[in-house]
């Protein structure tokens, strides 16, 4: 299916792909011409409450992502929508979240050299540690990513290229540990608060999603050259 948004034609694709003994759903939007395009696979926030692909927050990052001619692939965590399993703990997820990189590189579409991750929130919390880990990932962006031992650990480790983007009203990550994990991640990083935003970033989804479509397309600008 073929659809406008601003000043790109997307096609949209809803796909099914294995994750071990599972099978997970997800929605490809790619652009509706021909060529090899940079790709980011976004995680989706808590399945516990709620989150899924559909949320506002993924769907804005998606919609800018293919202004910059980037395709967005989206996906459900196991036991979300038509996801087969049941909830991890954010720990089986992280295997959600290879599979669906090892998806995306697989189309003819996707430049295999020029792979981003995304996290909203527990998808933040899911994209860290795979992003750190997986050769495949150039560069990790984490939307409102809560506070923890563990996440301090894994940005001060981390060599990829990351953007740590919150809000200065969100409700679940108070400012000051927002910015303690702007302070500890590794370079290279950026670090972004976006006044007024709180966790949900209701009426601020599309300064969000500009800042991490732009995040995006400057390190694939710098991967292209390397390549």
């Amino acid at each position: 299916m073929a659809r406008q948004t601003g000043d790109e034609r997307l096609r949209q694709r809803h796909v099914s792909f294995p994750c071990g003994k599972l099978t997970l759903e997800g929605l490809c939007y790619c652009p509706d011409r021909d060529g090899v395009f940079p790709a980011v696979v976004l995680c989706h926030p808590h399945p516990v409450y709620g989150g899924s692909m559909d949320n506002n927050v993924i769907l804005s990052i998606s919609l800018a992502l293919i202004k910059k001619s980037v395709i967005a692939f989206m996906f459900n965590f196991r036991g979300v929508g038509g996801s087969q399993g049941s909830f991890g703990g954010g720990i089986a997820e992280q295997e959600d979240a290879a599979a669906a990189l090892s998806w995306i590189i697989s189309q003819p579409e996707a430049d295999g050299n020029r792979v981003g991750l995304s996290g909203y929130s527990f998808g933040a919390a899911v994209a860290l540690p795979v992003a750190c880990a997986d050769d495949r990932v150039g560069a990790v962006a984490l939307i409102s990513m809560p506070h923890g031992k563990s996440q301090i650990s894994q940005l001060k480790s981390c060599p990829k290229p990351k953007l740590l983007i919150c809000g200065t009203n969100d409700m679940i990550v108070p400012l000051e540990q927002a910015r303690l994990m702007g302070r500890e991640a590794a370079e290279p990083k950026q670090f972004e608060l976006i006044d007024g935003a709180d966790h949900l970033w209701w009426g601020y989804e599309s300064v969000l999603g500009n800042k991490v479509a732009d995040f995006f397309k400057d390190k694939f600008q710098i991967l292209s050259t390397k390549s």
